[in-house]
């Protein structure tokens, strides 16, 4: 019985991570026959897997979702995934899911064994969270509007809704919804704007109402960079440009750790940074950080700022004492 148990649970690891399997690929990995296999698939349908048999040469098993969710297996890596997942997300950027990550990790926890256990809670007790003038506020959307924007993005629906820009001005929208974009602390939806004849990258915390309208779209294509360039330049409050007088591999760790922003290497020997920034103050500690020469050109006010800065550091130091 030990082994019968043990060899459906198998088979139910492989329907899982598998789309589907012919049927005599199945039966040869589980070294089983035909017949028991066939019993065993059976033996999943009472437990309430759904699992689908197709007939004929091309014939196999497949597991399709079903009315219910029944138990899942995983292996030791994924059971691990899952919970670290589930851990980021109740202090995610997702309003409204928080207490429900908080309910599915500590029911995951409870079956884990005590090695997964130990793994997952190491991860928590040495970990920490920024607190403090580091640490931003940062807008959390509603998981209702994500559903409904992804939903509408795979169903080439127009989408309608209302949207408040940086400067607080509101405006009606209607778009081609293409991707949603996460950059782990916000989100956004990249759509072509049908009324202004163009593409558009849309805050979601700043959207308000979102409704498929029925109306089917051809998709295209934004030009090539487009997602990137519209992350992290227009919709930041300052647009930054800076040669840095370094090779492009010697900064590009550095660039990755202290900002978004993209790199292009002008020569051997330097190489352009355009990146942005809500504050000049962030943009000109940026750019300190990453500890190479740098020349700044646009926009002018953060030039400004850098300026009156040097000036104050140098009226901060003290000529050396003589000896």
């Amino acid at each position: 019985m030990a082994d019968t148990t043990g060899r459906v649970l198998r088979l139910l690891s492989l329907l899982q991570a598998h789309r589907e399997w012919p049927g005599p690929e199945l039966a040869e990995r589980l070294e089983v026959s035909p017949r028991t296999l066939r019993r065993d698939i059976d033996r999943l349908r009472e437990l309430g897997y759904p699992v689908h048999a197709t007939t004929g040469p091309a014939g196999g098993y497949r597991l399709e979702a079903g009315t219910a969710m029944p138990p899942l297996l995983l292996d030791d890596e994924e059971a691990v995934a899952i919970a670290v997942g589930l851990r980021t997300a109740a202090g995610g950027s997702v309003a409204g899911i928080e207490e429900t990550s908080a309910r599915a990790l500590a029911k995951l926890e409870q079956v884990l064994p005590s090695r997964l256990r130990h793994r997952v809670n190491t991860l928590q007790t040495q970990t920490v969270a920024v607190r403090g003038p580091l640490a931003r506020s940062w807008p959390t959307v509603d998981p209702e509007t994500l559903a409904v924007l992804a939903q509408a993005s795979r169903s080439r629906e127009r989408l309608r809704f209302g949207y408040r820009r940086r400067d607080g001005t509101e405006s009606a929208r209607v778009v081609e919804p293409y991707r949603l974009v996460s950059t782990g602390r916000r989100w956004y939806l990249v759509a072509w704007d049908v009324e202004r004849d163009d593409w558009r990258t849309f805050r979601v915390d700043r959207l308000a109402a979102p409704l498929a309208t029925g109306a089917r779209f051809t998709r295209r294509e934004p030009p090539e960079g487009y997602i990137e360039r519209s992350i992290t330049a227009p919709i930041t409050r300052y647009r930054a440009v800076a040669t840095l007088h370094a090779p492009l591999a010697v900064v590009a760790d550095r660039v990755q750790a202290a900002a978004h922003g993209q790199l292009e290497a002008v020569g051997e020997h330097r190489c352009l940074l355009r990146t942005g920034g809500d504050s000049l103050e962030w943009l000109a500690m940026t750019l300190g950080l990453l500890d190479v020469d740098f020349t700044v050109h646009e926009p002018v006010e953060l030039i400004g700022y850098i300026r009156r800065l040097a000036g104050r550091l140098q009226e901060s130091t003290e000529p050396p004492l003589r000896q």
